[in-house]
């Protein structure tokens, strides 16, 4: 799927959310789209890693971390899940590790920062609700599209 952020923006206008510009870019891909599925959770990606062992069918993963800067949520080992399982991207609102792992994987990712410390693993999240940072509402089943100038947000498919 080729498409341009700023493209989407100008055919769209105010049908598209658009994120704060506040994410930094890992994986391969610094272009990818798809549905969205969402958690929350803080601190534990137990369910991080739950969601990732199942089949992506090319969504895009949003993980509401709580914005927090204190461990990372996904690593290399995650990262590599995901590819495996066949989704697209994944959006961080937190910490992601093993930088030069996520990097050489055909997957696109976008967190707020790197940290070296992993996350507990209590289990404890949520699935499948909107999640609200970066300025706006990430709901399931709406299209998310990332690429090196921003991350927008659709009701349905606008490519």
């Amino acid at each position: 799927m080729t498409f341009h952020t700023t493209d989407l923006s100008d055919q769209h206008g105010e049908r598209l959310l658009v994120a704060d510009p506040i994410f930094r870019h890992f994986g391969l891909r610094p272009c990818f789209a798809g549905p969205i599925a969402t958690l929350k959770v803080f601190e534990d990606n137990s369910l991080v890693r739950s969601t990732l062992e199942t089949e992506g069918h090319g969504r895009v993963l949003v993980v509401d971390g709580g914005g927090s800067l204190r461990c990372a949520l996904v690593g290399g080992q995650l990262g590599e899940l995901a590819v495996q399982h066949g989704w697209s991207g994944l959006v961080v609102w937190g910490c992601v590790r093993d930088t030069l792992e996520l990097n050489a994987l055909d997957v696109g990712i976008r967190a707020l920062a790197t940290h070296p410390r992993k996350s507990v693993k209590r289990g404890e999240g949520s699935s499948g609700m909107p999640v609200h940072f970066a300025g706006i509402t990430f709901t399931p089943g709406w299209w998310l599209y990332a690429d090196e100038d921003g991350i927008v947000v659709a009701p349905e498919p606008v490519h």
